[in-house]
């Protein structure tokens, strides 16, 4: 067998199983989507697997008319927005001083930086600084605490790093501020970083909710996977209540509206990938691959 043949044996195993991994990533997506569209008579029968029966977009419509579902998105989608438009704000200002040598004790906030990412001081403390800053029932209390992500700082820095010292000179000579050099030299050649980095943070903070159930108690700032996470924790409870006869099915909730919850906080942020998409893949091979 020759090389040619054996590289083309290689390509398609490694094809193969990348198509089954990705099956199995999306079918339990069709799955929910499927119960949110169906009866839920035919939920309990059994017969939903990856297309929807009875469909029916009632679920849909209940979630819509249930103003705390629609608040709680309407606030997440302006605590991810604000969140990272901060947090790349303050990685970028905090990566850039990093790149530059004459910068005094750098290797010392870069170990500091880096030693963040091994130690941390837990749970409670993280609580008690947030409340003794009067922060808790704020929305800065779901934004302050983790602004800078140190994972997304050294990405950002190894990719300042990789801009020719000769180019910034240039600018420099040529009368040039650092802010200058940063907002009209770097930032324009960082958009694939920039947008991939975003897109962690967005993402990252649109599927948080541990956050929101430590520092928040009004409902009224309640992001949605928070409510999703209610919606669950109540069913559950409702489930071994009748199981344990202390509680009436009529309490139950359908099944084809706890799927509609989690597509309902599903769908708004996959929009978002196609738009960011030809830079996700260049920015985090950039990100991976300079020294």
């Amino acid at each position: 067998m020759n090389t040619r043949n054996s590289e083309k044996i290689f390509d398609r195993i490694v094809l193969s199983i990348i198509l089954f991994t990705v099956i199995l990533c999306i079918l339990p997506f069709f799955h929910v989507a499927a119960i949110s569209l169906s009866s839920n008579s035919a939920i309990i029968k059994g017969k939903v697997w990856l297309f929807p029966v009875e469909v029916s977009l009632q679920t849909y419509l209940d979630i819509f008319r249930d103003q705390y579902m629609t608040g709680s998105l309407f606030f997440t989608v302006q605590l991810t927005i604000l969140y990272t438009i901060i947090s790349m704000f303050m990685t970028t200002i905090a990566a850039f001083p990093l790149t530059q040598k004459r910068l005094l004790g750098r290797k010392i906030f870069l170990f500091l930086i880096i030693f963040t990412m091994f130690f941390s001081g837990g749970i409670i403390p993280d609580y008690l600084l947030v409340k003794n800053l009067h922060l808790t029932n704020t929305i800065w209390a779901l934004i302050l605490p983790g602004m800078i992500s140190c994972f997304n700082l050294i990405i950002l820095k190894t990719f300042f790093n990789s801009i020719p010292e000769s180019l910034l000179e240039s600018a420099r000579l040529d009368g040039c501020s650092d802010l200058g050099v940063l907002f009209k030299i770097v930032l324009p050649l960082s958009t694939p970083v920039l947008a991939t980095l975003g897109l962690f943070y967005a993402v990252s903070k649109w599927n948080s909710f541990q956050d929101a159930l430590f520092y928040i108690t009004e409902p009224k700032l309640y992001p949605i996977q928070l409510k999703l996470y209610q919606i669950v924790q109540n069913s559950l409870a409702v489930d071994m209540a009748v199981k344990e006869g202390s509680g009436t099915t009529t309490n139950q909730l359908p099944e084809s509206l706890k799927s509609a919850c989690v597509m309902f906080a599903t769908i708004p942020i996959v929009l978002v990938y196609p738009w960011l998409q030809r830079y996700f893949v260049k920015g985090v091979m950039i990100g991976a691959i300079k020294g």
